[in-house]
């Protein structure tokens, strides 16, 4: 009798580890199918990340006999690039699958109401990622490859010139990490929204630990971003804006919940 009741104790949790197991390898299959079409077009997505690099060289050095190169100097390099690459934007465009997956499993264990509080968190959470890759992409690369190309020197007789020559797996590591910072930066209103709804963090705290969180991201900027103050700006007053934003969602959080105690208080007063 114990032994039938231990046995009918382990098979939820049983089902629930195949559950997760079955999430996981649809979630791996698609990430293994994303990296296979993203190697066969490894080249192109080569090309669309050093876009912003090419325009500004091909245009710095139009009038001029040199031609701008992105040099490699190891026979491998290029290959293992690559393979970056293909994986980078393989867990790039199977993000949503991931999410998908995440949701499936864990919404049959949430009641109505908490699917619906969580479902356009999984739905916001692509969305701000893209957008803070977008600002990389289209605004802050320009800049930080312009700041960084002025360090070029044309050199004389006597001195040596000073030239740049990109390594591809210095441009592909660099350009990939800023662009998972950003998107990652960009998920504070997601979290801090979720934390006020557990509970743990709340809008007066948020709002009074301001200039806290100010520093902290000037820090952050300074560390993922390159050391021009235009990229650092550019990374640190979107996520200023954002943790604003944080406030107002978590202030929105706690009304709803204010609003449900009260709304269950005078039920119970009027039984």
């Amino acid at each position: 009798m114990v032994q039938q009741q231990a046995d009918l104790q382990k098979m939820p949790l049983l089902e629930h580890l195949i559950e997760l197991r079955q999430r996981l390898l649809y979630a791996a299959a698609a990430l293994i199918v994303g990296f296979i079409i993203c190697f066969y077009f490894a080249q192109s997505l080569f090309d669309f990340l050093a876009q912003p690099l090419s325009d500004l060289l091909l245009s710095r050095y139009e009038d001029e006999t040199r031609t701008p190169r992105i040099i490699y100097t190891s026979l491998i390099e290029p290959f293992f690039a690559q393979i970056k690459i293909a994986f980078f934007f393989s867990a790039f465009i199977t993000c949503p699958i991931f999410l998908l997956q995440l949701w499936k499993f864990v919404a049959p264990g949430l009641y109505r109401d908490e699917k619906t509080a969580f479902a356009p968190f999984l739905i916001a959470s692509p969305i701000l990622f893209f957008t803070g890759a977008a600002l990389v992409y289209y605004i802050i690369l320009p800049f930080a490859w312009s700041f960084f190309i002025q360090f070029e020197t044309v050199g004389s007789p006597t001195v040596l010139p000073v030239e740049l020559e990109p390594k591809v797996s210095e441009y592909v590591s660099l350009t990939m990490r800023l662009i998972f910072a950003f998107g990652i930066c960009f998920q504070l209103p997601v979290l801090m929204t979720l934390l006020a709804r557990a509970g743990i963090a709340s809008a007066d705290g948020m709002a009074k630990s301001r200039k806290y969180a100010i520093v902290a991201v000037f820090i952050v900027a300074a560390i993922f971003t390159p050391p021009d103050p235009i990229s650092q700006l550019s990374l640190a007053i979107p996520i200023i804006l954002l943790y604003e934003i944080s406030i107002w969602m978590a202030r929105m959080v706690e009304k709803k919940r204010a609003q449900k105690e009260q709304e269950l208080r005078d039920e119970l007063e009027a039984e």
